[in-house]
């Protein structure tokens, strides 16, 4: 197996999702850049993966993240995403069954165990205490906590449930670092979810659908160096 990038905590997480490809997330992929040099922070910036070496090439402090992969090898696999392709293009992580693209558990199970062969980070989503529980299971590097119904709503999860899913997580594996992020779309949310006792936290429409995107994200990022700064998250 290859050797992992090392995450630092906390970290945060840029997803455009669908929002943006080509020229416009290369632009924000740039913001987020230089926000990670200066503030020194950890920063993942999903991408799509046609996108991943170009916004690779143009950045030095990202962790270029894809927003999917398929557990194939290199072969037969008409439409499906090869690892290793992604993997040639600089790409240092992977999001996987997302509450958008949902996986069953075979395909999971596989597509954990490619990504770990070729030295990705897994990010693997889960939208109840139960499924988090039983995703926790596969080991993963970085586990996503959050209710499906509040992805993309702008609210977030409620803080006994950051709590429960922190605490149910760690009891299964504590080296997994765990991501709460739902409905994130201010500073302070942001806020929220690290003090929940998350590794770390990001973001989708509420950065890239505000009116000033750059400004949201610093806004956000600066939320966090400051409570680095401060001691309250470390």
């Amino acid at each position: 197996m290859k050797t992992k990038r090392t995450l630092r905590r906390p970290f945060f997480v840029v997803n455009p999702k669908a929002y943006l490809y080509g020229e416009e997330s290369l632009k924000l992929a740039k913001v987020a850049d230089q926000l990670a040099d200066k503030l020194d922070i950890d920063i993942l910036f999903t991408v799509q993966q046609v996108d991943a070496a170009k916004i690779k090439a143009e950045t030095k402090h990202l962790f270029i993240t894809v927003q999917h992969l398929d557990g194939l090898t290199v072969g037969r696999g008409m439409g499906y995403i090869l690892p290793e392709a992604v993997a040639a293009a600089g790409v240092s992580a992977t999001f996987l069954n997302h509450a958008e693209h949902p996986m069953a558990v075979s395909d999971l199970v596989k597509a954990v165990k490619r990504a770990d062969e070729l030295g990705i980070l897994t990010i693997v989503c889960a939208d109840s205490l139960t499924e988090a529980k039983a995703c926790a299971a596969l080991n993963p590097d970085i586990m996503v906590c959050e209710p499906t119904e509040l992805i993309g709503t702008g609210q977030t999860s409620d803080l006994a449930y950051m709590e429960a899913t922190n605490a149910a997580i760690r009891a299964i594996n504590p080296k997994i670092k765990i991501l709460q992020a739902a409905g994130i779309s201010t500073a302070d949310d942001v806020e929220k979810a690290l003090l929940s006792g998350a590794d770390g936290t990001g973001g989708t429409s509420g950065i890239v659908c505000a009116k000033e995107p750059a400004k949201v994200l610093t806004e956000m990022l600066q939320r966090v160096d400051a409570l680095k700064q401060g001691g309250k998250i470390k």
